[in-house]
């Protein structure tokens, strides 16, 4: 069987129509009775293209129970100033995936946050999601990313199952010369400090801790702490 050049383009065309289409049946979903409505916290949406002109009230973060849950609506990061940990420290919080999503997306911690309600928004972030990959990275401002991790999988992130839940506990833990990165207790990955403090992210490891939580996604949230560490 012999493949044209033109028939390869018009497959690679193809894909990419296909792969827009899907994006676009999944849009941010607009949630009622939205806001942040957890006393000492706040929020802000992650600043995508699709998410220019949305509001944060149009995603869920309130008390339920003992924990916290969240429905979106679009990609956002919360937190409480409070938690501003410094030195050595561990952060921690059991992520509780209650649906599968569309397609998937991720749910984690944040911290070394700066500025989080400018355009020089700065944070490091850690999530997993409901295919076993979990994932790492640098925000420095609202146009810019660092890749430190992409997407990889590793069996101590739990995948969702038949009925499209999953729980997840993670924990960034840092102490004098490494950031370790823990799912249920596992290690995932670590990093030099210095790679924080110096590396192309120069994002440093002091600053505000807290939760992000992607597109479309309704996860609980039980046991977020921070601690310090000697």
């Amino acid at each position: 069987m012999k493949i044209t050049l033109a028939a390869v383009t018009m497959l690679a065309l193809t894909g990419t129509a296909l792969g827009a289409q899907a994006k676009n049946s999944d849009p941010d979903k607009i949630v009622a009775d939205g806001g942040v409505r957890v006393e000492g916290w706040t929020g802000r949406l992650d600043p995508r293209p699709a998410a220019q002109g949305r509001k944060i009230t149009e995603a869920k973060f309130v008390s339920m129970g003992s924990g916290i849950h969240v429905t979106a609506g679009p990609a956002a990061v919360y937190w409480n100033p409070s938690n501003a940990p410094s030195g050595n420290y561990k952060v921690s919080a059991t992520f509780n995936q209650t649906k599968a999503s569309t397609h998937p997306e991720g749910y984690g911690l944040i911290v070394a946050g700066r500025d989080l309600e400018t355009p020089n928004q700065s944070y490091a972030y850690f999530l997993v999601r409901q295919d076993g990959k979990f994932i790492i990275n640098h925000r420095a401002n609202d146009s810019t990313v660092h890749k430190i991790v992409d997407w990889t999988a590793n069996p101590a992130v739990k995948a969702i199952d038949e009925s499209g839940k999953a729980s997840n506990t993670l924990a960034i833990d840092v102490d004098s010369a490494q950031v370790h990165f823990l799912v249920n207790g596992t290690e995932v990955h670590t990093l030099s400090r210095s790679v924080l403090d110096s590396g192309p992210a120069h994002s440093g490891t002091a600053g505000v801790a807290g939760i992000r939580v992607n597109h479309n996604l309704d996860v609980h949230i039980d046991g977020f702490a921070v601690v310090p560490r000697k």
